[in-house]
């Protein structure tokens, strides 16, 4: 699959004329907070509990799963909007089944703050938001710091965000996206190689001495050097270990959720190569472009991108990238051409996305960039803040990274 060293070489700049200010984030959980913007709000009345809960420090996953084990139910039966990673502050939405009101807001977790608790008439579902607020602090930031950032936030609110997925989608190690084409490909040799991963992608000195050991050939060393949290790593090497060279069999033994992940990865880093081709005329329209309406979510064929040009510089339309699959909308012309070559570099096509076992990826499109709002920013010393609302599905590290050139 096609490589990339460097973030910016896969995720180049929009506004790479503009200096970054440097500075880190997440330096403490009250550095970054996100809220999240609901759909709609609970109506009062119904079987479902609507709890807004605000968390610091664990996953939304590891937040459900506290929650169920205090109500003694399962996880299957909480509903959330959206998914927050660990690192920082996050208020969001989650649905229970059958609690009250009043019982929800005695909650006393770990790590969770019941704020409100609400009824309503439907179980919350994956995608009920319409985006997220986010206010985070820049620390270390350069002397020039308030002259620097108005420019580059003037540049992304007339221009948009590049809709990158980035690093972050692509795990711990940086290879789920590897995995996953390998999936892609039926290579489960591959999958076995990459799920291990590179001694030099990890800092645990014993975990890189176990990736060593696989690379020699020394399964049962590998197994025993392997750190426990590594349970996928660890369950086929069991499997390989006692059956070597049956790759495909190790693999089929990690979790069907896992492989979707994957799956996933694949999809977006080839999404974000089609962002980076054409990041600097992102907000403009090609003959032949499937065009993503902000609105609603629809997309439709452009015939003439002079005449739809108008609608894009609104911001009521974008260009719209490949999430790949085997029943994704194709463009026409020079960007169906652009979108084949990438996949192609890839050593992928279409038909290959139509997998079993549960696995099928039938692919969507994507907008290439995406509108932000409520921008502000200020400075204090050698740390600034900037607060601002970006559309479900898109990452606050795409705003960020353009203006401290350093994510």
């Amino acid at each position: 699959m096609t490589d990339c060293t460097t973030a910016t070489c896969l995720h180049p700049y929009l506004t790479c004329h503009i200096p970054g200010i440097g500075g880190t984030i997440k330096e403490s959980p009250e550095d970054f907070y996100v809220e999240e913007i609901p759909s709609y709000l609970p109506c009062g009345s119904g079987e479902h509990c609507y709890l807004t809960i605000e968390k610091r420090g664990i996953t939304t996953l590891e937040a459900i799963n506290r929650v169920a084990k205090n109500l003694k139910i399962s996880e299957r039966e909480i509903g959330y909007a959206g998914m927050k990673d660990a690192v920082g502050i996050t208020r969001q939405t989650i649905s229970v089944q059958w609690l009250t009101p009043v019982k929800a807001l005695s909650l006393e977790l770990d790590g969770i703050k019941v704020v409100s608790a609400e009824r309503h008439s439907n179980k919350l579902k994956l995608g009920h938001l319409k985006g997220n607020r986010f206010r985070v602090v820049i620390r270390g930031v350069s002397a020039n710091a308030a002259e620097l950032v108005p420019i580059i936030l003037d540049t992304l609110e007339k221009r948009g965000v590049p809709n990158y997925f980035g690093y972050q989608r692509y795990g711990a190690q940086g290879n789920s996206h590897l995995i996953g084409a390998a999936m892609l490909r039926r290579d489960w040799h591959d999958c076995v190689d990459r799920l291990i991963g590179e001694p030099d992608a990890v800092r645990d000195e014993e975990w890189s001495a176990a990736i060593s050991a696989y690379q020699m050939g020394d399964l049962s060393g590998s197994l025993r050097l392997f750190p426990r949290h590594c349970r996928s790593e660890r369950d086929v090497l069991q499997r390989l270990a006692g059956r070597p060279g049956e790759y495909e069999k190790a693999f089929s033994v990690i979790h069907p959720r896992l492989k979707k992940l994957y799956l996933s990865a694949a999809q977006s880093f080839l999404f974000d190569h089609s962002v980076a081709r054409r990041i600097e005329t992102i907000d403009t329209l090609m003959t032949g472009d499937l065009a993503f309406k902000h609105i609603n979510g629809a997309c439709f064929l452009v015939e003439d991108a002079a005449t739809e040009q108008r609608r894009a510089a609104a911001f009521e339309i974008s260009a719209s990238g490949p999430m790949f699959g085997c029943k994704m909308k194709r463009p026409e012309g020079a960007v169906r051409e652009l979108e084949q070559r990438i996949l192609q570099q890839a050593g992928l096509d279409l038909t290959l996305f139509d997998m079993s076992a549960g696995l099928r990826v039938e692919g969507e499109r994507k907008p290439l960039r995406v509108p932000v709002e409520d921008l502000s920013w200020s400075v204090s010393g050698d740390a600034g803040t900037v607060e601002f609302t970006l559309p479900k599905g898109s990452y606050a590290t795409s705003l960020l990274r353009e203006i401290t050139k350093t994510l």
